[in-house]
Parts: C-alpha cells; structure tokens; sequence
C-alpha cells in the first residue's frame, strides 16, 4: 500500500510524536546547573509577508516509524503531513479524528518501551543532528548519559507551525528525556555558542542563509541556569505557561516548561 502524503477529506486531524530532551550540564565557574536548548532562527514564508522568527526550544525531534505496516496494524490508516516525513518515517502524520484515542495509546505504550520495534524510543540520532546543526560537531554517546522522564500529550488540536504543514490542527505526544553532559570540553563549546551569539545575530544568519540559496535557517546553542528559569516560571500564571514567553530577553518555545521538573503546563497532561 503506497502511503499518502497530506490531509484528505477523512484524515484530518495531524498527529505529532516526537522527542523532548532535557540537555543540563553542571557549571563549573559559575555553579549549578544549567539548561540548554536549541536557539533557531527560521525565515517563515506564508500568507502574510515573510518574517523572521527567534526561539528557543529543547532539544529533539519528530519520533521515527521502524516498522510502517505494524504501526498501520496498530492505528489503521494514515498519510504523512509531508514528503519529508514520508522520506524520513517521522511519525507526523494525518488520521481520522475518531481515531485520536487509539492512536495516542498506541504511541503512549510503544514509547514506554526501552527498543521499541515499531517506534524508535532512543533521542541519540535527533539530539546528534541537532547538535551538528548548532556547534558543527559529530556528537558521541559517551559525552552524555541520557534517561527517560516522562510522557506528555496534548490533546487539544492546535496549529503547528512546522514550515511543513503550517497551521494545521495537530495533536502531540512527547516522550521526555534527560540528556547529561559529561564532557567538558563539549560544555566549554556550548558556552561558546551562547556567548558569541546575539538574536540580531541570528537574524543576520538567517538573512544570509536565504541570500545565498537556503531555506531561511540559523542554528545555535542557548545556555540559561536552571534555577533562575525556573523561578521565573513558578511566578508566571499556570495558563501563561501554554504560550512562548520571554525570559532575559529570549522568546521560548512553551515546550521549555515541559522538560522542566515540578512545572505544570496546563495544555499538557503527563501520562506516565
């Protein structure tokens, strides 16, 4: 069976399985412990004039499908949000709405698992591409220790804005993790990144990329210590946490809250 790409009249509910890891090092100069989080710039082009947007998020990824036609057997029938998606078996996808409930169960029990068959449960390749995107480095297992945290969903449908199905209605499950990082060398460069980049910066890489024939991207690695970011979102209100915020002048993502411990994001339920 050829798998399709797009919504169609019957499957219209995007569904988004993916990564969130939790990337903490201890400071060695400055003390405690600190966050890190993928700081990208993203030239967007839609309906209205193009814009250039700065944010930060954690690290990881759309979940990748090992085996199609098992998953298939799981949920029933389903399209790719995209021919990247097809091209890549990320679990971004279109379903019927009806079948929203059997879906999440199915990757909430398939996540729980350590070598899953069906679904890739282990956040190295995502957190290695991401890391060669922001610092140009082939990250390696033995530089970090990883471990899972928990399980998310948000089952309220909400635009995305994935550059690839932007605006559709979408439902989420996140598998969260903790990656340590145990290298020093890899934490001096981290730092590095956070220090030499500003978001005007970014704004400028991001201009450039688009001259020069690229689709509007910039990369780079923000560093922020834990407990201060945390103050900060014990004093803002449970439903400001639903939406991006900013924090010492950066905009982040609202997934940030997530990986966080003892922070609740209404919009998210924790599962297990």
């Amino acid at each position: 069976m050829m798998d399709g790409v797009g919504a169609t009249e019957e499957l219209t509910l995007r569904v988004s399985v993916a990564t969130l890891v939790r990337v903490v090092f201890e400071g060695r100069e400055h003390g405690g412990w600190w966050l890190a989080l993928e700081w990208k710039g993203t030239l967007r082009t839609g309906e209205n004039r193009p814009r250039i947007e700065i944010k930060s998020q954690p690290f990881g990824g759309a979940v990748r499908i090992r085996d199609l036609s098992a998953l298939r057997d799981l949920i029933g029938d389903f399209h790719f949000d995209s021919e990247r998606s097809r091209s890549e078996q990320d679990l971004r996808i279109f379903i019927k709405p009806s079948h929203w409930e059997v879906v999440r169960e199915a990757c909430i029990q398939r996540l729980s698992h350590i070598d899953d068959p069906i679904l890739e449960t282990d956040p190295g390749r995502e957190l290695a591409e991401e890391f060669a995107d922001a610092l140009r480095i082939d990250l390696k297992t033995d530089q970090y220790i990883s471990r899972p945290i928990a399980t998310v969903v948000e089952d309220t449908p909400a635009p995305t804005e994935n550059v690839h199905a932007e605006g559709y209605l979408t439902a989420r499950v996140y598998r969260v993790y903790e990656a340590a990082i145990l290298d020093t060398s890899l934490v001096d460069r981290m730092m590095e990144s956070s220090t030499r980049y500003s978001t005007p910066d970014l704004l400028e890489l991001v201009v450039e990329d688009a001259r020069e024939g690229g689709k509007g991207r910039a990369n780079a690695i923000l560093v922020l210590p834990m407990e201060r970011l945390r103050d900060h979102y014990l004093v803002t209100p449970p439903e400001e946490r639903n939406a991006s915020t900013l924090f010492e002048g950066n905009r982040l993502d609202e997934t940030v809250a997530v990986v966080l411990e003892g922070i609740s994001v209404p919009k998210y339920r924790r599962v297990a």
